[in-house]
């Protein structure tokens, strides 16, 4: 067996692990390459040129940065207030959830992170207005993967870097184009969702089912501004995933210098990475480490709070794709995948490949496997920013499924009764977005950008 056939034989192995009860892709990358690597005769010196350390700077400074912004409850506090202007008018609650969960991914929240937070409110809205868990999880839910692409969110500040990696250098407008491409579509499910469930929306806001309008957590999630005091704690993140409820008590810190300092440090990095072109990572870790002075958190609790295992599944993915980068081994796939003269419907196959590998492993490291691909159907004459929107879309619409950390932690945070037929309707709805998903963004933005 090649050595190009053997990384790619491995690859199929890594993403069929997610099949395997306790195997982890983010453990296994690093191991995988290693051994590809010895089999193949690649030094272990020139293995570590393969390592993505501006990646994984990135990932560190963003998610430290926004770390001590959920310390200090301005998470939470941003999002009760951005919930407020529901009042009783019920048709807006779906627009309304969608916007919030976009905006809280769109300032590089990790997507595991901003579920956490909004699947025990949206659940809550569902129980207390009489509209059905389904339409509300799934707008959350597309708002959540659409956030993912902003400029300072982890697709969106990555894709760029991992196409110059193949030698293929976007267009300035290319990270907003991503962004909007995004935006679009998720506003579209968003709005079709919507008019699916007109029924139950208009029944609902005929019966008139009375709430506070501030009351928007479930029963066992309560946001706390981080102004009203400081009795030793601000904010109490409670995460629910597979019936465990893990409460962490966050620091005290002083309210109102918290709030705006973080808010501060957020307006600061989006000036920064989009405005100047400041590297996202170290700028993030920079904010990240000045508000932990100025609030004199403690350094530990935050460096335990970072998503290591997204941190080791991204290096350990690109360190590997590098690898068969060096074997040739994309250049085999492409020759394989390529349908003679048509660099079009080579890209729809992709895009499908994307779409069902993406069910069952992580969407971003099927990016990062993805990109390589799509280079030599640039060179063909596939215009690169309507490529990469094509399978990055193709990848995320069908995150929306109850087999992944997503779908975890939104049944997690389901009540009982109600958990078996939200993982049914969750199920079909992935079922089908496999087929429907990647044929959407091929037919919608392979053809138009």
């Amino acid at each position: 067996m090649t050595p190009s056939l053997l990384s790619i034989v491995v690859l199929a192995l890594l993403f069929l692990g997610a099949f395997v009860p306790r195997f982890s892709l983010a453990f296994a990358a690093l191991p995988a390459t290693f051994l590809v690597a010895t089999l193949s005769g690649v030094g272990i010196d020139e293995l570590f040129g393969f390592f993505p350390v501006d990646f994984v700077v990135l990932i560190v400074g963003i998610s430290a940065l926004f770390v001590v912004v959920q310390m200090t409850g301005t998470t939470d506090w941003l999002l009760s207030h951005a919930l407020r202007p529901i009042g009783h008018r019920t048709a807006l609650i779906p627009l309304l959830l969608f916007t919030v969960a976009a905006l809280i991914t769109a300032i590089g929240t990790l997507p595991a992170a901003v579920i956490a937070i909004m699947a025990p409110i949206t659940l809550g809205i569902a129980a207390k207005r009489g509209l059905p868990p389904l339409l509300l999880c799934l707008t959350m839910l597309n708002g959540v993967m659409c956030g993912l692409f902003s400029p300072i969110a982890v697709f969106g500040a990555t894709i760029p870097r991992l196409m110059s990696k193949t030698g293929i250098e976007l267009p300035s407008h290319a990270a907003l184009v991503f962004f909007l491409s995004a935006l679009g579509t998720g506003f579209l499910l968003c709005l079709v969702a919507m008019l699916l469930g007109r029924r139950s929306i208009r029944a609902a806001g005929d019966a008139g089912l009375q709430g506070h309008s501030t009351d928007t957590a479930a029963p066992g999630h309560e946001a706390t501004d981080p102004a009203a005091g400081t009795a030793g704690t601000v904010g109490t993140a409670v995460l629910t995933e597979s019936d465990r409820v893990v409460a962490v008590t966050q620091p005290s810190v002083p309210g109102r210098l918290a709030r705006w300092s973080s808010i501060a440090a957020l307006v600061v990095l989006v000036a920064g990475g989009v405005v100047f072109k400041v590297n996202l990572g170290l700028l993030g870790l920079t904010l990240a480490f000045a508000l932990q002075l100025l609030l004199r958190l403690e350094p530990a609790s935050i460096i335990r709070r970072l998503p290591w295992e997204i941190i080791l599944l991204i290096a350990g993915l690109l360190t590997y794709v590098g690898l068969m980068e060096h074997l040739g081994a994309f250049d085999r796939i492409t020759a394989a995948l390529s349908i003679t003269g048509s660099p079009m419907l080579s890209l729809l196959v992709i895009c499908f490949i994307a779409g069902l590998t993406s069910f069952f492993a992580s969407s971003i490291a099927v990016i990062a496997t993805a990109v390589p691909l799509i280079a030599p159907l640039v060179t063909a004459g596939v215009p690169p920013v309507a490529a990469i929107v094509a399978v990055a879309l193709s990848a995320v619409l069908v995150d929306v499924n109850p087999l992944g950390i997503t779908g975890a932690l939104l049944l997690g945070s389901t009540e009982p009764e109600h958990r078996t037929r939200l993982f049914q309707h969750l199920m079909t709805y992935g079922l089908c977005s496999i087929v429907l998903g990647p044929l959407l963004a091929w037919t919608v933005f392979g053809w138009t950008l």
